[in-house]
């Protein structure tokens, strides 16, 4: 009886192995994503990132890993992983139920970008950043020549990624993956990312027991999941390895070329903080919503030092991410390609303000306003609210996301309000969100 059950377990891990995968996303404020987490937002980690939704429990627990090790040991070998890889790290992968735990964990209270932003960048990461700008300053300079990304931009991701390389988790990547790529929740995209560690071990870019990373088995000085790095890691150093573990010079080019890939334009900066009006019409914010600079300008948007703007036709959308008392931004095409490397505004907005940081500019002239503290299940029920009233906040999902924003936007004019998608406590109250006292 032991020997059929175990090859009842195998046949259905085979099964569940051969799902058909939907494309990954991030969780968007979650979060990041990945980005992708949110306000609530995911931690600053993970280029490419899976997202995070509230999920049945998971199918598969210790007892039942080795059937699926065996199913997935004769995916890698279908894939073309050699048979001393397969041996040596997949066959004695450890099955690890806290990466179950983390993969399924809801934040207890959302983060508002105050508090996102000033644990982020702070006065000792811009000043390390700058240490570091000055300590690489050969090889940056070698990079941006050949990547268009300036070395700024690639502290700043460095910096929220890992701290600086401080930090690159401390989970065997094989391991997360084979316990991730045999829960049912996202099996086949786990199983992706397992069989690109299992190629990337083939190549010998690291050694199997120096192959570590988060619980979601992103990697070295930047985070990249295991197909980031098979598409984008460059071998900068000459030493015919790509190593993001031990190699600073493969690490910034890694980022650069990823960053390149997703559309990065030289000659442009990710955004700025600007200026607003009184009365300014608040339903113009938002990241789908752009304008050209000469719109703006019209709408009496200035810089945040009172100086006009320029009257181009170049696009930019208007970002309030702590409402009409806090900053405003106007962010551009960069923005855009930083969004794709983790799917978070507040994330995005880090990376934005923290380069300016390093290379040298100063601190926001509008200091955001702390927000109300929101548990995920006072979010759920904003957001059901917002539906029921007909304000289209999406999916309940506990995230306040952009569309929930906008949900609030609407609801806020409807009241007469002014319509900045924050949700302070009498717009929370209104949707009868009780706050503690």
């Amino acid at each position: 009886m032991h020997a059929i059950r175990n090859f009842l377990l195998l046949a259905s891990f085979v099964n569940l192995l051969g799902c058909t995968h939907n494309s990954h996303s991030t969780n968007s404020e979650l979060k990041v994503a990945p980005s992708k987490t949110p306000a609530v937002e995911i931690p600053a980690t993970l280029a490419i990132k899976p997202a995070q939704p509230a999920q049945p429990a998971p199918i598969i627990n210790e007892a039942e890993f080795p059937a699926c090790i065996i199913a997935l040991s004769q995916k890698a070998r279908s894939a073309g992983i050699s048979e001393k890889t397969i041996a040596g790290s997949l066959a004695s992968a450890k099955f690890n139920a806290r990466v179950l735990e983390l993969d399924r964990q809801q934040p207890e209270f959302t983060t508002g970008f105050a508090d996102y932003v000033n644990r982020r960048v702070t006065e000792q990461r811009v000043a390390q950043g700058q240490a570091l700008l000055a300590k690489h300053q050969a090889l940056l300079d070698r990079v941006v020549k050949e990547y268009g990304v300036p070395a700024p931009y690639l502290l700043a991701f460095w910096g929220l990624e890992t701290n600086y390389g401080s930090y690159f988790g401390n989970i065997p990547v094989v391991n997360s993956l084979a316990t991730l790529a045999c829960d049912h929740r996202r099996s086949n995209y786990f199983t992706t990312e397992l069989l690109g560690a299992l190629r990337i071990l083939d190549e010998g870019a690291i050694a199997p027991d120096k192959m570590i990373g988060s619980w979601a088995g992103a990697m070295g000085h930047l985070q990249f999941m295991p197909s980031a790095f098979l598409q984008h890691a460059v071998d900068y150093d000459g030493d015919h390895k790509r190593d993001l573990w031990n190699s600073t010079p493969d690490a910034m080019a890694s980022a650069a070329k990823y960053l390149q890939s997703l559309g990065w334009k030289s000659k442009e900066r990710w955004g700025q903080e600007v200026k607003l009006p009184s009365g300014f019409p608040f339903l113009e914010a938002g990241l789908n919503n752009s304008k050209t600079m000469s719109e703006w300008h019209k709408l009496g948007v200035t810089r945040a030092n009172n100086k006009p703007l320029p009257s181009t036709g170049d696009k930019a959308s208007l970002l309030v991410p702590a409402g009409y008392e806090g900053p405003a931004f106007l962010v551009y095409g960069n923005f855009n390609a930083i969004m794709q490397w983790n799917r978070s505004e507040f994330y995005a907005l880090s990376v934005g303000l923290l380069a300016d940081r390093i290379a040298g500019e100063g601190k926001l002239i509008q200091a955001p306003p702390e927000a109300p503290r929101l548990r995920y299940e006072q979010v759920i029920t904003l957001q059901e609210t917002l539906n029921q009233k007909g304000f289209n906040a999406g999916e309940a999902d506990g995230v306040l996301g952009p569309g929930t924003r906008r949900a609030i936007s609407e609801f806020q004019n409807q009241q007469g309000m002014i319509a900045d998608g924050f949700p302070s406590k009498k717009v929370v109250e209104l949707l009868g969100v009780k706050l503690a006292d």
